[in-house]
């Protein structure tokens, strides 16, 4: 109950701000239409007054033209009438006439019904020596015109006559008609004479009422009201006029009119709904949210209750349970690092097994440089007993290359057997590849594989490590030999491609690769079981050396045999740095 009542006053409160709102957002978009309205009829009455002034100047001028001075005779009277003609024609006025003291016409532009017009306002104020205006409907044509009278004066200043311009009002409305705002003019009698709206001609304002009442005293309703400053119409004079509408007023003394607008609000209270309807929202939506949150919390407390008392009964029980987790995971620890140890073993064993394989070989390598080198000494020792110096140096240069090449084969071999780390940097690919060959050559040389390995001219750069990058290639080059063992022709080929990957590959002519996808597998070998020629180590042990430099190695069946291409990154100078 006390949550329907929390609602329900949220609500009217939100109801009332949203009036305030309305109120406040309509006073202030009707002042911005008022300003509006008030500009567009000050507009209007500009232009009107603007063009009845044209020809009220008009008059004033043509009252002082000398052809209207002597309208004695019949010809001065047609040569008048003709210079009247041209004038109206020109300025677009109804008629104008020239008139005598007693309201006779003596020449006009076109052709009047009466010839008398003493009884005309304008006239008679011409008479008494000042400018005449006036307006009306012709009684035939039903056509409203505006007239002005200007006197002539002859040289002792006496009026002798009078020059009227008429114009027609409908010619000046052409241009404001139809705009968008409804304007009328209401003369001094209170009859609307001038309006761009037709339906509205002619309707009379009542002595002490503010609204308009049609001439054939048809029922029309109509409330005035007040906004602040504002007066608001509410009416149903057509459908060419607004129901609602802002009333503004502006006198016009010049033609002795009032000018009046009607201005539809309905776009001002639009605006005025759209702002309450937008707070009325946010508010709703803030209210909404924050019902929801203390929903939720409410429902957060007693789910957190339940939960406790769940807690409580867990407890216990999780706490076995991780007591018997710790017991599991020391376990799995245990077997971990034995896995891990029978691991490391098992890759020693199968480095040893390469090793073993290329034993033979390394042996004559390393015993053909000590026979050298002794047969060299031996020279060298004879060439000094008999003063030939340049012969016994030579034999010595030869035997210091012959112990780099030991050094070399010797430090190969240890950083193969142990696996030394060493950091990583540039590395001339070109030598490592010279490296890889000799020490196969030895083992190639026994089984009759040829070798095909053409170095490029210019050297190559490889980020990498230049002994474990031998290894990998030694790897390569025995596979490649063992694949080719049952079979008489045994060619190996090395190229290197260099460009924005570094790519070395070997290629053999053997029966290919049989199962491409576990040829990287630990243990995965096509040798018999049991067999002293490997492990299946070489290839898994490959594939890391090559990943740990941040490149790749795949292999593939060619036309002939089977081909593995290591990828390799360009060594770049800033990765020196």
């Amino acid at each position: 109950m006390q949550r329907v009542l929390v609602i329900l006053g949220f609500l009217v409160a939100v109801g009332l701000l949203s009036a305030g709102v309305w109120s406040y957002g309509y006073r202030q978009a009707l002042s911005q239409l008022s300003e509006k309205a008030e500009a567009d009829l000050e507009l209007a009455a500009d232009r009107l007054t603007t063009q009845m002034q044209v020809y009220q100047e008009l008059a004033v001028l043509m009252a002082s033209h000398p052809v209207l001075q002597q309208l004695v005779t019949p010809q001065q009277r047609r040569r008048a009438q003709a210079v009247l003609l041209d004038v109206a024609d020109k300025t677009a006025a109804v008629n104008m006439i020239y008139l005598d003291p007693k309201g006779q016409v003596l020449a006009a532009a076109q052709p009047l019904v009466s010839r008398n017009m003493a009884d005309d306002l304008a006239f008679r104020r011409a008479m008494q020596g000042a400018l005449g205006s006036a307006h009306g409907v012709v009684p035939i044509s039903g056509d409203r015109i505006y007239s002005y009278a200007a006197p002539t004066f002859d040289a002792a200043g006496r009026v002798i006559g009078a020059v009227m311009v008429i114009a027609d009002v409908q010619d000046v409305e052409q241009t404001w008609r139809g705009s968008t705002e409804a304007v009328f003019f209401i003369d001094g009698e209170g009859v609307v004479f001038i309006s761009n709206r037709s339906d509205l001609l002619f309707w009379r304002r009542v002595e002490g009422q503010q609204g308009l009442v049609p001439t054939e005293g048809a029922d029309v309703d109509f409330a005035s009201t007040w906004v602040g400053p504002h007066e608001l119409w509410k009416l149903n004079w057509g459908r060419y006029l607004p129901n609602r509408a802002l009333h503004l007023m502006l006198e016009l003394p010049v033609i002795d009119m009032t000018a009046e607008v009607l201005v539809d609000v309905a776009p001002a209270r639009r605006l005025a709904g759209l702002q309450a309807a937008t707070v009325a929202a946010i508010c709703l939506a803030f209210g909404a949210l924050l019902f929801l949150a203390t929903e939720r919390r409410r429902t957060l407390a007693e789910a957190n209750a339940v939960l406790e008392s769940r807690v409580a009964k867990r407890t216990r029980a999780l706490t076995a349970a991780n007591t018997a987790l710790r017991r599991e995971v020391h376990e799995r620890q245990e077997a971990e690092a034995a896995l891990k140890h029978a691991q490391e073993e098992l890759i020693q064993a199968g480095k040893l097994s390469a090793l073993g394989q290329m034993s033979a070989g390394i042996s004559h390598e390393l015993n053909q440089p000590l026979m050298a080198i002794r047969q060299f000494a031996d020279n060298g020792a004879a060439f000094l007993a008999r003063g030939r110096d340049e012969k016994a140096s030579e034999n010595l240069r030869r035997i210091s290359d012959m112990a780099a090449r030991m050094a070399r084969i010797i430090k190969n071999l240890r950083a193969f057997a142990r696996n030394e780390s060493e950091p990583m940097g540039k590395v001339d690919l070109v030598q490592v590849i010279d490296t890889a060959v000799e020490l196969t050559e030895a083992r190639l040389k026994s089984e009759g594989v040829k070798m095909n390995w053409q170095p490029p001219n210019n050297p190559v750069f490889a980020w990498g490590g230049e002994v474990r990058l031998v290894q990998v290639f030694v790897n390569l080059i025995n596979n490649a030999a063992d694949a080719m063992s049952q079979q008489d022709e045994r060619l190996i080929s090395i190229s290197v491609k260099n460009g924005k990957k570094l790519a070395v590959t070997v290629r053999d002519i053997g029966p290919g690769i049989e199962n491409t996808e576990k040829l990287f597998e630990p243990f995965y070998t096509t040798k018999a079981v049991g067999s002293s020629e490997g492990m299946g180590l070489g290839l898994s042990i490959s594939y890391g050396l090559v990943q740990s430099f941040g490149g790749k190695i795949r292999g593939a069946n060619a036309q002939t045999g089977a081909e593995f291409t290591v990828e390799l990154e360009s060594y770049q100078e800033d990765e020196a740095a």
